[in-house]
């Protein structure tokens, strides 16, 4: 591996650090050891830790491995209005859920939200659909034992998350857990009840399931959504012009951000899709070098 990307991944890792109680959290929470984390923050990291680990702590960390000019965050409606509701549900243990269009940031939004939060954990819930998944994956991303005896993982966490200061976890993709799991992260919210902050992410299939689920009196979706506020959250406008005149707000943001200056054609390209928005603009950098 290339020793200035080797050098970046670590740089993140020690940023990281900040949010963790203990190296042997952070470690835990990165699937290496102790040992192995302090060596690497000392600034020994030769035969430490193979390529494909690195690479794998650069893609949770969000860290850029390739030549690609950097990406530079910008401050959307969406990144404003999510922002300012993962700090408030993890300031005073509240829950939300938001159910929205896909492809406006959400994702985006609240992992730069967990780089820079203590004690707040992401999980994307396709990625760990079952109530096993889930929980050991949560008990992982807090740094703590998640590889024992279900019900110890279980035990821990809960435990662990009414020791801590204003822990918060927020689950995007939730549309995708299964219905054990569903339940689970109830139980989970009782436990820990006025100790954590909830925020439950998706796309419009997320509102669309909990509204079938409540109006078949699915047993823990009423409970559920109470918990979370009994409304979803929602940002896109709904209206035709509104909601026009939104992703193209959005679109001029990320231009600015990111050094474009045709907003208009770039709109007319892209639609307001920040996937298509990424593309095109990592493409006119490119040729630009």
């Amino acid at each position: 591996m290339n020793k200035n990307v080797k050098t970046k991944i670590v740089e993140a890792i020690k940023a990281q650090r900040q949010n963790y109680a203990s190296n042997a959290k952070l470690a835990k929470s990165l699937g290496i050891n102790p040992a192995q984390l302090s060596r690497i923050i000392n600034k020994d990291d030769e035969q430490v830790l193979s390529d494909a680990k690195f690479i794998s702590i650069a893609r949770k960390l969000d860290v850029q491995i390739t030549d690609k000019p950097e990406w530079q965050a910008a401050r959307t409606k969406v990144f404003n209005f999510i922002s300012s509701q993962l700090e408030a549900c993890q300031n005073n243990s509240l829950s939300a859920v938001l159910a929205d269009s896909a492809d406006i940031g959400k994702t985006f939004t609240a992992r730069q939200y967990t780089k820079s939060h203590k004690n707040c954990v992401y999980v994307d819930c396709s990625q760990v659909k079952s109530k096993q998944k889930l929980i050991r994956k949560v008990a992982k991303e807090f740094g703590l034992d998640y590889e024992g005896k279900y019900a110890d993982v279980y035990d821990d966490l809960v435990f662990y998350i009414k020791s801590i200061d204003s822990p918060m976890v927020i689950l995007d993709e939730a549309g995708d857990l299964a219905y054990d799991a569903f339940l689970e992260v109830k139980a989970l919210w009782n436990a820990t009840e006025r100790a954590c902050g909830w925020y439950l992410m998706g796309a419009d299939g997320l509102k669309a399931k909990m509204q079938k689920k409540l109006a078949n009196k699915k047993v823990g979706y009423a409970e559920m959504f109470s918990r979370l506020g009994n409304k979803f959250q929602q940002i896109t406008p709904s209206g035709g012009e509104a909601r026009e005149e939104f992703y193209k707000q959005m679109t001029a943001a990320i231009a600015k951000a990111n050094g474009a200056k045709d907003v208009q054609q770039l709109y007319a390209k892209t639609g307001g899709s920040l996937r298509r928005i990424y593309i095109e603009i990592q493409k006119r950098k490119t040729q630009e070098k």
